[in-house]
């Protein structure tokens, strides 16, 4: 996979779990299944990114291994 700068990372990642967080919320408060399921599935890209976060490693920038 392509590297992606951690910065990017963090910022994608952060959007993702307060957006998530936010739909659970109201989703359980409006009594709304779908709100509460895409906050659900909003959760689960956050930890995605945050996995890809802590597992990529950044690219060689040795030349005669290319």
């Amino acid at each position: 996979m392509k590297y992606i700068p951690p910065k990017k990372l963090k910022v994608i990642m952060a959007l993702f779990f307060g957006t998530g967080i936010m739909g659970i919320i109201v989703g359980l408060q409006e009594h709304i299944f779908f709100i509460t399921l895409f906050g659900t599935i909003n959760l689960c890209l956050g930890g995605l990114f945050g996995y890809r976060l802590l597992t990529q490693q950044k690219p060689s920038t040795e030349k005669r291994k290319r």
